[in-house]
């Protein structure tokens, strides 16, 4: 007779969790539950509405999975889960179906960009569990292909970026759609008024379980800047590429952007795939899909795809173009050191983006610290895409790759956005040339953008 596992004290036994789902998590290898696991699951377990502020990258999908099907496992309700973009629907739907396969778990994956006939199909089989992006959900209710009166729990994940994508009304709608009695439990890397507010609204007393400060970062990031001009930034692209050999995630702000990155990462003889808006379903599932499996070395994405995207393994999150909003800073570098790995986080400042790096350190509480530009090849000039004829170094500064687990050398042990240790001036340089020798600057320029100290915000 088989014997149920029995995970040891320091595991995630004692959280209430159903002998039989213990034993799925121990085949499953989850060993030690993440700090936002195990203060959520008691909770939800016993019923209570829940407002969970973790950083991304720990584990918040378990954190309501486990108890979503342990407690419909045994009630007549529906569950329902509402995320803001497709990719991460079939991230959380996945790992849904790991934990609860074994037991009959049915769902049901309700996304834009994707036919309504297999969805419709899929409601028809009475699932336990309905994932969905708002748009696409409040197009099944306007057409009658699905009811919401017996959802006994609502998760809203990644709450705070529903509201940045504007999905407000959705969600608003969705609410007066669900019973009243049920138990709600919101997730969010940050909190901002409008998140409490909707939560003010919607649930009944919640308890708040606050992993890190609303904004913080993932502790076992490592994060330095880079400040470039515009036209250099694909020479100083090539150069990290080739210093960091793992895979890498290039952000763009725009899909533009992501367009012409992509293929000036080929130029440069790296495997590399696109996610942004003007990318079918299917392209952005093969193109995720060949990241995880090492198809593609580089991933390049907007916005837009960042909180779909849950691989494990990233070395690197290379912020090519500062994001639009200082939230996604938190989002974009929270896909490297997933789960308690480290990782490295690498942004391009433009000189005139001064504001921009203030309100991200305002928002982590935490000053960024500056690199040293390296010496950069000459500027192309054939066709900017064409494979370059220079080869550059394998290193930064002639020495060693750098080793994504130490703190940036140089000048990145400082910053000059405020805060941290007195700045080192050495070095440094009045303009941004991209090559030659560096010569001090005068005291006066020190106090400039970009190299001055600039006092704390």
């Amino acid at each position: 007779m088989r014997q149920p596992v029995q995970p040891p004290a320091s595991g995630f036994y004692g959280l209430g969790i159903a002998p039989g789902i213990l034993e799925i998590l121990a085949q499953l290898r989850y060993a030690t539950p993440t700090p936002i696991q195990r203060q959520a699951i008691p909770i939800a377990m016993q019923g209570k509405d829940v407002v969970g502020v973790a950083q991304t990258g720990t584990g918040k999908t378990l954190a309501f999975g486990i108890p979503m099907i342990q407690i419909l496992a045994r009630t007549k309700g529906r569950g329902l889960v509402l995320v803001p973009t497709r990719e991460l629907a079939l991230q959380v739907d996945e790992m849904l179906h790991a934990v609860g396969r074994s037991l009959g778990l049915r769902t049901a994956v309700l996304i834009g960009g994707a036919s309504m006939k297999p969805q419709i199909q899929a409601i028809g089989k009475n699932p336990h569990i309905i994932v969905a992006t708002p748009g696409r959900l409040i197009d099944h209710l306007n057409q009658k292909t699905v009811t919401l009166g017996n959802v006994h729990m609502l998760v809203l994940d990644e709450a705070d970026r529903m509201l940045d994508m504007g999905f407000l009304p959705q969600v608003q709608k969705i609410l007066q759609a669900v019973p009243k009695d049920r138990q709600t439990m919101l997730f969010s890397a940050t909190l901002s008024p409008a998140i409490m507010r909707v939560a003010t609204a919607n649930m009944k007393l919640p308890v708040r379980i606050e992993i890190a400060p609303s904004g913080t970062t993932v502790e076992r990031v490592t994060q330095e800047l880079f400040i470039v001009k515009r036209e250099a930034k694909n020479r100083l692209l090539e150069i990290i590429l080739t210093e960091h050999t793992g895979s890498a995630l290039v952000f763009t702000r725009t899909k533009y952007g992501a367009k012409r990155v992509t293929k000036a990462v080929r130029a440069m003889s790296h495997s590399a795939a696109e996610i942004h808006s003007n990318r079918s379903l299917g392209q952005r599932r093969d193109a995720l899909d060949g990241f995880k499996s090492g198809k593609y070395r580089v991933l390049v994405a907007t916005d837009i795809a960042a909180r779909g995207i849950d691989v494990q393994g990233i070395e690197l999150v290379l912020n090519y173009d500062l994001p639009a909003h200082s939230e996604d800073y938190v989002h974009r570098i929270g896909r490297t050191a997933r789960a308690g790995a480290e990782g490295h986080a690498i942004s391009f400042v433009l000189p005139e983006e001064q504001r921009e790096v203030r309100s991200i350190e305002r928002l982590i509480r935490k000053s960024l610290p500056v690199s040293k530009l390296p010496e950069l090849p000459p500027a192309r000039t054939h066709h900017p895409l064409q494979r370059p004829i220079h080869r550059v170094s394998r290193t930064r500064f002639g020495g060693h790759p750098h080793h994504r687990g130490a703190p940036p050398t140089g000048v990145g042990g400082t910053s000059y956005f405020g805060g941290g240790a007195e700045p080192r001036t050495e070095g440094l340089r009045t303009n941004h040339s991209s090559t030659g020798p560096l010569r001090p600057r005068s005291e006066a320029s020190r106090r400039r953008w970009p190299c001055g100290a600039l006092g704390k915000s």
